[in-house]
């Protein structure tokens, strides 16, 4: 059964974004594209790529081949680290765009808090928004001391941070910020590349449901009123992971969720950057 098509946000400047959508780190190659396009018969709508990723170019084969009109996408992507710089990102954006075979896209986020270059980084993607190449700019792995300097410059204040996000990795305090900044919280690696999948407090929680232990995590992270683009590559978990929206978690297991916090970072500690 393919579920209806995920609820969205409404950005700071407007537009719509799904709700739900799907990470595609790591999915390249012959199988990367079966599991985009499977992804996108599923009703997946939101795709999250990057330069670092290697894959937008069988991305953009995928939005092709699927019949669906391009509006129909969200397609965010990223400008890498050594890119970073005004010219630099103007270039990686047009490479970009190439690969993914766009006219423009719905999403160019800085990947990284790069010292030294984060100013003339936002320079290039404000005028990349301004010149319509995007619908939207923000950042990723960004905590409160990065966008608090970033908001001291900014003409055109970020709509997105993508940070990394669960109930092992709760960061209430950047959530806050965001939401009273306008700014929409995207949680990446909400399911904690697995390693604490089955911790008993989660298939506790799950078993009550009749859920999977997935189903939980990114829920939880929704009912934080947060977006989540979780990576899969199965049928089975591609569904599972847009299956979220016929079941609410009480305030009592929210509570219960959010105190398994134990500061655990799957990828990388944008913390330790100044």
């Amino acid at each position: 059964m393919i579920p209806p098509l995920t609820p969205t946000f409404t950005l700071n400047n407007g537009i719509s974004m799904p709700r739900v959508g799907l990470g595609t780190y790591m999915l390249s190659g012959t199988l990367g594209k079966l599991t985009m396009k499977q992804a996108i018969k599923l009703g997946y709508r939101l795709f999250d790529t990057a330069t670092l990723y290697g894959n937008e170019q069988e991305l953009g084969q995928c939005l092709a081949e699927s019949g669906l009109s391009r509006q129909e996408f969200f397609i965010t992507t990223k400008v890498w680290n050594s890119d970073q710089g005004y010219a630099s990102t103007l270039r990686a954006f047009e490479i970009s765009l190439k690969q993914l075979n766009l006219e423009y896209v719905d999403l160019y986020l800085i990947h990284w808090p790069v010292p030294g270059k984060r100013k003339d980084t936002w320079r290039a993607l404000e005028k990349l928004y301004s010149d319509e190449k995007c619908r939207a700019i923000g950042v990723s792995n960004y905590y409160i001391p990065h966008i608090e300097e970033l908001l001291s410059y900014a003409f055109i204040p970020p709509m997105v941070n993508q940070v990394e996000f669960s109930p092992f990795l709760f960061l209430p305090e950047l959530l806050t910020y965001c939401k009273n900044h306008d700014i929409l919280l995207q949680c990446y690696s909400p399911l904690t590349h697995g390693n604490r999948i089955y911790d008993s407090g989660i298939q506790s929680v799950a078993q009550s449901y009749q859920k999977t232990e997935a189903q939980v995590l990114l829920k939880w992270s929704l009912q934080h009123n947060t977006s989540v683009i979780p990576k899969a590559s199965s049928k089975k978990h591609l569904e599972e992971n847009i299956t979220l929206f016929d079941f609410e978690l009480s305030s009592s297991d929210m509570l219960r969720l959010d105190q398994l916090h134990e500061n655990l970072h799957t990828d990388w500690d944008p913390s330790t950057v100044l």
